[in-house]
């Protein structure tokens, strides 16, 4: 009997939660359907803002407003958020008629969004309000009005669940479609990421290069007798092979040299050019080190040239496979 009980009560406790998830679902399907054309004056407005994004919000709504603003600047958009309670009390003046001013709020009807509104009104601040309540002042108040559903929230519909999820949905869905607007891309996201895993994702084959003198170079008229010293002395199992000019015409690998010694052929004296493979397969400097893995691993080639714009002719660095396998650890 006590066995029953318990597990009659991990069922319920169970059923409560997937209530909870089913009810955010249903939240986010009616914040889907209400996308309209102020998500895209919303976004059109922000895209074109010389200053900073300010987002505001009171409670739960403030602790989304924090988040949307970090998503914002790491996605090359300037913004902070800010309390409203502290906007009574001095943090008004943090904000310019430069700015863009983002409110969020379930209600729209809280007391402490009160002042904030008149200061946006009296100053001429462009203000974007993020509401449920179409009757409330921050929606009548607003330079763009964004009405997300009513939902209905979790804990006898008193605990604000449904309707931050909603928020947090919609901010998330503001910051992605102004990435894309303003064209930032992965290598501007690396800008502002440059540590921990998603520093290590966005690593290009220029954070990994190996540069200079580090560089197995050979000229194309050397003698196999002497370019095979510098290949033992490198260590790296291949040479990039250049003209008198500088420029890239090949390269000479540890896999051609067992091809060449299969047919036991005399090759000391031979040029280096006669022997090398040419059109080597090259990557320019800003290609991602996972995308510059995947191509070796297709082409089954453990080095590969790194170039700087479109002079492919012109090599700045190499890359060996066991230095990406070891940066993308």
């Amino acid at each position: 009997m006590i066995f029953g009980h318990i597990d009659k009560m991990k069922n319920e406790i169970n059923e409560i939660g997937k209530e909870v998830i089913d009810l955010q679902i249903r939240a986010l399907k009616k914040l889907k359907g209400s996308i309209d054309k102020s998500f895209n004056d919303a976004v059109r407005a922000i895209s074109k803002c010389k200053s900073k994004v300010i987002i505001c919000g009171v409670g739960k709504s403030g602790i989304i407003a924090s988040k949307i603003s970090a998503t914002l600047s790491s996605v090359g958009t300037p913004s902070f958020s800010i309390s409203a309670n502290d906007c009574s009390h001095g943090d008004l003046g943090r904000i310019t008629n430069q700015d863009i001013l983002i409110l969020i709020s379930y209600s729209g009807k809280t007391d402490e969004l009160k002042n904030i509104i008149k200061y946006a009104r009296s100053n001429k601040i462009f203000l974007i309000g993020i509401v449920s309540n179409k009757n409330s002042n921050l929606y009548k108040s607003s330079n763009i009005k964004i009405l997300l559903p009513e939902v209905l929230e979790s804990g006898d519909g008193i605990v604000p669940t449904s309707s931050t999820t909603s928020q947090l949905a919609f901010g998330d869905a503001l910051c992605i479609a102004l990435m894309k607007k303003k064209k930032f891309g992965k290598l501007d996201f690396k800008k502002f990421h440059p540590a921990g895993n998603l520093g290590n994702k966005l690593k290009t084959a220029e954070d990994i290069m190996l540069v200079k003198n580090k560089i197995p170079i050979v000229n194309e008229n050397e003698i196999m007798k002497n370019a095979l010293k510098i290949l033992n002395d490198k260590k790296l199992g291949f040479l990039v092979v250049i003209n008198n000019q500088g420029l890239n015409t090949g390269v000479f690998t540890d896999g051609d040299l067992k091809r060449i010694m299969q047919k036991e052929r005399k090759i000391d004296n031979l040029k280096i050019k006669s022997l090398m493979t040419k059109k080597p397969y090259s990557v320019e400097e800003n290609t991602l080190a996972s995308d510059v893995l995947l191509l070796m691993n297709k082409k089954k080639i453990t080095n590969i040239c790194v170039y700087k714009n479109n002079n492919k002719k012109k090599t700045i660095g190499v890359l060996h496979i066991h230095n990406l396998l070891n940066q993308l650890k």
